[in-house]
């Protein structure tokens, strides 16, 4: 159930980028927020994958797909790189290890990283 929750993360962030997106320099303030917030919730996510899989980076290749297909400006770049080190700092704090909070912190991750990829498709 968690795999298939944290698999909806990664859905949802390829939903930032159908064939038709718009690059991060392009999108208006609430485009450019909602992708600092995923961002962040990217970030999280890999946080707390790693604390029951440490050698795990399928998170941090998901935040660099998103840069990848974003093209963000440097500065822009920068903003995402701290919040989602951000998120990971403040889960990793939190979860150091793999227990049922974690869990069900990665499974509130995966709602909120689900909205706000939608909510990024619609804002394009």
């Amino acid at each position: 159930m968690i795999r298939k929750r944290l698999g909806l993360i990664a859905a949802a962030a390829l939903l930032v980028a159908p064939p038709s997106f718009s690059f991060a320099q392009d999108r208006d303030p609430a485009g450019r927020q909602a992708l600092l917030d995923l961002a962040y919730v990217l970030g999280e996510a890999h946080a707390l994958k790693q604390a029951c899989e440490p050698n795990s980076q399928y998170w941090r290749a998901r935040m660099e797909r998103l840069i990848e297909l974003e093209k963000p400006d440097q500065d822009f770049h920068k903003r995402l790189a701290d919040r989602f080190n951000t998120g990971f700092t403040v889960r990793e704090a939190q979860f150091p290890a793999c227990n049922a909070a974690a869990r069900a912190e990665a499974a509130a991750a995966a709602r909120r990283g689900r909205a706000l990829a939608q909510g990024l498709a619609r804002i394009r």
